[in-house]
């Protein structure tokens, strides 16, 4: 996989990505209008205002605070426990208006800032996120991309896209063409032999490939492209010499940053999804089809 510009991997690049995510949430809260916070969200159920409940709610969790026992009602849009557990960040500030929400991120953000830039923390630190225990750099990056896909939400109800070349944009668009090879394989029925490639065509940019190939359990499984190693068929059993597997047919996927995160996000259908293919179309819906990544 090749990606520009590289997302964060180490512990002080991934603290300032998730700083500068956080303070483009802050921004966008501060221009709001009271109007602006009822806006319907992509994510079913929530408007602005429960976005921002959610971020809040989450990191509030993180820096060891406790809300208030509360009822959960049967929304459709739960789905599990997990959905279940997030909700009640957003069900407890229902009752608050969205500026008084605003207020408390405003409050809270440099707080997580400023836990996550202790000294005597290191990358192998375990702490404590929303649903278990983490190394520290594993969590970071798991919030990173959570608020960069809010802050995204947010844009998109707001009409205020933006920031689509940040690091937090980086990390997500990586997470999602490295999770593409064995979605493929899996779900989206391409016959053996088969090359698909994604091309991000930007302000990331960002490309990933695949070839299907038969595993030595006679399954398909998707062989990634792009990564400085060799693609082989089999070895010949008396001469040793490798024997390269037959490119088959090859479909290209050209889409923007903004596009391919959305869909990675779960936030768009592939039918509504601004996109271009070179080669099978039907496979390349299918490859889009099973490409979401967040729970």
């Amino acid at each position: 996989m090749q990606t520009h510009p590289q997302p964060p991997v180490e512990l002080p690049e991934l603290v300032d990505a998730f700083a500068a995510t956080g303070q483009s949430i802050l921004d966008l809260g501060l221009t709001c209008h009271p109007e602006d916070f009822d806006k319907p969200t992509a994510l079913p159920g929530w408007t602005v205002k429960d976005v921002f409940a959610h971020v809040a709610g989450t990191e509030h969790l993180m820096n060891g605070g406790q809300d208030r026992e509360i009822e959960v009602p049967d929304y459709e849009w739960i789905r599990n426990d997990a959905g279940r557990f997030m909700e009640r960040a957003v069900e407890v500030r229902r009752g608050r208006s969205g500026g008084e929400i605003v207020n408390e991120w405003r409050d809270l953000l440099p707080k997580r800032i400023a836990s996550y830039r202790d000294p005597t923390l290191n990358p192998e630190t375990v702490i404590q996120g929303p649903f278990g225990p983490m190394e520290l750099t594993a969590m970071l990056h798991l919030r990173l991309i959570d608020l960069w896909c809010h802050e995204q939400d947010l844009r998109d109800a707001l009409h205020s896209m933006g920031n689509l070349d940040s690091a937090g944009a980086a990390a997500f668009t990586s997470d999602v063409l490295a999770a593409f090879p064995a979605r493929a394989a899996r779900r989206a029925d391409l016959e053996v032999g088969s090359v698909v490639i994604i091309e991000c065509t930007g302000p990331v940019m960002a490309r990933q490939g695949i070839r299907i190939v038969e595993g030595s359990d006679g399954r398909p499984y998707a062989e990634s492209l792009f990564s400085g190693t060799a693609h082989v068929d089999k070895v010949d059993d008396e001469t040793g010499e490798i024997i390269p597997l037959p490119l088959g047919k090859i479909t290209t996927i050209r889409l923007s940053t903004e596009s391919l995160t959305r869909r990675g996000a779960g936030r768009i259908s592939t039918a509504d999804l601004r996109y271009s293919v070179e080669g099978d179309e039907a496979a390349a819906a299918r490859v889009l089809d099973v490409l979401t990544i967040t729970p």
